[in-house]
């Protein structure tokens, strides 16, 4: 359905102002949406950890407000001055600053710049692409750096850290669906099941890990996926095999990184830094024709779950409480 000047749309909206930080759900008009060259009618969108931190107020996230928060979305277009995207093209968004300095997906509507849009891909639908998500996609990009330092199946385990969180578990089901032995990390014992499920070989609680170690220690793993950071991904990097890769992409854990360059120059260790923030469109493409590929709806299903947009406050609160696993889709028309 094309929009019309008067359309009138539900979204989650952040304002800082006299009265304090707050995030609440609102109805807001077609006339208020920032510039853009494409206008989408969004239908899904998803609730990050990033989200969760600009909803709660937690990070220094957003810098600009109101804000309407949701760094995926995946919607039909409305209309388009872009000659990349007509109206009824299917597109979706990952990144590039929405949700932090430009309105998101956690609404029935978004415009946008058609320099941040790809087309969806055919083979997914809608809900598909939104249960992937920018987790999905995160750890797509991660797989595929350490595809390009060389990391086979034969290569030895790959250690997947913060397990239980979005990245994580489709970490270890696309690692796990392309051959590899998952070792998974968590600090939560109790859902092992359910990264066992996901294809993890073995569990092990995130202790073994998180505190101040060694700068040098046993060789356990050939690679890993990191989405912890500081000690944890120190010790990591302690633990990694000779020539093995290490692929960063989040710092739940913190942003410092008390290491050494041991690892890196009598092991021969690389630490590859993943952006799916400002990441060019031809790496997105890509990522997104792997993901295409090699996601099935028992992986999605394993993972994911949905909310409607009422229940988004809410649920920030319990992600940011860690109360939360794996990917949690939003239908903003519900």
């Amino acid at each position: 359905m094309n929009a019309t000047p008067d359309s009138v749309f539900k979204a989650v909206q952040i304002n800082k102002d006299d009265d304090g930080y707050r995030a609440e759900l609102v109805s807001l008009s077609r006339d208020a949406l920032p510039d853009g060259d494409v206008e989408v009618q969004v239908q899904y969108s998803t609730l990050n950890y990033k989200d969760g931190l600009a909803i709660t107020g937690k990070g220094p996230v957003v810098r600009r407000f109101p804000m309407v928060p949701g760094i995926d979305l995946v919607g039909t277009v409305s209309a388009s001055s872009s000659d990349e995207f007509a109206v009824g093209d299917e597109v979706l968004l990952n990144g590039f600053g929405v949700g932090e300095v430009h309105w998101g997906g956690l609404a029935g509507m978004a415009r946008l710049s058609s320099d941040w849009l790809i087309h969806k891909p055919a083979g997914l639908a809608a809900r598909q692409t939104m249960a992937i998500g920018t987790a999905g996609y995160t750890a797509m990009l991660c797989v595929q750096a350490l595809e390009n330092h060389g990391i086979t199946p034969a290569s030895g385990d790959v250690l997947v850290t913060g397990a239980n969180g979005g990245v994580g578990s489709f970490a270890i089901g696309l690692l796990t669906k392309l051959g590899y032995r998952v070792v998974a990390s968590t600090g939560r014992p109790q859902e092992a099941d359910y990264l066992k499920q996901l294809g993890a070989a073995e569990v092990i609680d995130r202790t073994e890990l998180s505190e101040p170690g060694k700068p040098f220690q046993k060789e356990r793993w050939a690679a890993a996926v990191d989405s912890v950071g500081s000690h944890t991904l120190a010790n990591v990097l302690a633990s990694t095999r000779y020539g093995g890769t290490v692929a960063a992409c989040g710092l739940a854990q913190g942003a410092e990184l008390p290491a050494t360059v041991m690892p890196f120059i009598l092991r021969g260790v690389t630490l590859a830094g993943i952006d799916s923030v400002m990441r060019p469109k031809a790496d997105r493409v890509e990522a997104w024709r792997r993901l295409e590929q090699l996601v099935s709806d028992d992986m999605l299903n394993g993972i994911s779950h949905e909310i409607g947009l009422a229940e988004v406050v809410d649920t920030a609160g319990r992600l940011m409480a860690g109360q939360v696993r794996g990917r949690v889709i939003v239908d903003v028309n519900k």
